[in-house]
């Protein structure tokens, strides 16, 4: 099978096009002109410059591709443009399933979030069923991967053969950037974690994600979504898993979102602002918390074989790259 995929030189993108590969996938893979390609070694397949922003310049790759994986995405929780996101999010994804259609690709697999779910501040596991709207949504990031997901399901609706994956917290090794769940690991690691607030996620290995990604391509149902997660922890549990590994002491202060809401206030105006740099701490982020991001995988288990696996193993292999590649002090 021919496999077009974006998104393969970010941290879950690696892992997918990792494992189609091993399938005996032919990958074309697009990659920017300012794409670091560290995350493509050792993986098989042709690169092709292009720009999701210029559509123009995928087209051509498109061609004789039997499917679209799009894994790519901004994923940031501060952005001086917020606009660039939602070009990059939205209007990519639209103008990437347009250009399928026109090229006669058979299938296409979204990658979207399990931040477009409605989630609650009661800590109520949800699914995919889960109501939820625009207006639920906290943040750019959040926003735009619902509307990019709008724009999925609108396209499935109208006949195109497209499913929407929704990984919760991925953790794992090639975290390059790192993202803003491989930042706790990072802050953790290097000693900058002193206190904690009282929310949860839900983490998932990175291998059973991408694992999930090459079953969706023969089995998953045009039009669905499905939940990609693993453990529902809360944030203290997750450092405490992260001193066990290490031996570096767990946080035991706990701060009120208001403090923590504080605090981010004065990083995003005075580090993000006025000195241009990224801040610490968001107020989105702080937004965020007061939710549980517990959600259930049960469709993805039943329809994709998807396995739920105990996040400890993924864990440790985080923090063992991060430390190997210079993210954090050597063990």
């Amino acid at each position: 099978m021919k496999i077009f995929i974006t998104g393969a030189t970010g941290f879950v993108g690696h892992h997918v096009a990792s494992e189609l590969a091993s399938q005996g996938a032919q990958l074309r893979i697009l990659v920017r002109k300012s794409s670091n390609l560290s995350n493509l070694e050792g993986i098989a397949g042709d690169t092709h410059i292009g720009d999701l922003a210029a559509p123009e310049t995928i087209a051509p790759a498109l061609k004789g591709c039997d499917a679209v994986m799009h894994v790519a995405a901004d994923y940031r929780l501060w952005i001086p443009d917020p606009q660039a996101m939602y070009r990059a999010n939205v209007d990519g994804t639209r103008e990437l399933l347009r250009l399928a259609r026109e090229a006669g690709v058979r299938r296409v697999v979204y990658t979207s979030s399990v931040a477009t779910m409605g989630f609650r501040t009661d800590g109520l596991i949800v699914n995919e069923d889960t109501p939820v709207s625009l207006n639920n949504m906290v943040g750019h990031y959040k926003r735009s991967k619902y509307l990019a997901e709008q724009e999925a399901l609108s396209a499935a609706k109208s006949g195109q053969d497209v499913m929407i994956l929704n990984p919760t917290t991925p953790i794992g090794s090639h975290d390059t950037k790192p993202t803003p769940t491989g930042r706790i690991f990072v802050d953790f690691l290097n000693r900058k974690f002193p206190a904690y607030v009282d929310t949860g996620l839900n983490l998932v290995d990175v291998g059973e994600v991408a694992r999930a990604h090459c079953a969706a391509l023969d089995i998953g149902l045009p039009g669905r979504r499905y939940i990609l997660g693993g453990e529902n922890l809360t944030l203290k549990q997750i450092l405490d898993k992260m001193s066990a590994i290490t031996g570096i002491p767990s946080p035991t202060v706990q701060i009120p979102f208001a403090v923590a809401a504080t605090y981010a206030f004065f990083e995003e105006n005075i580090t993000g602002r006025l000195r241009k740099k990224e801040p610490r701490a968001t107020l989105e982020e702080v937004r965020m918390g007061r939710k549980k991001m517990y959600a259930s995988s049960a469709r993805a288990q039943q329809e994709l074989g998807f396995r739920v696996a105990p996040v400890y193993p993924a864990m440790r292999e985080a923090i063992e790259w991060f430390r190997s590649n210079g993210y954090a002090p050597p063990s």
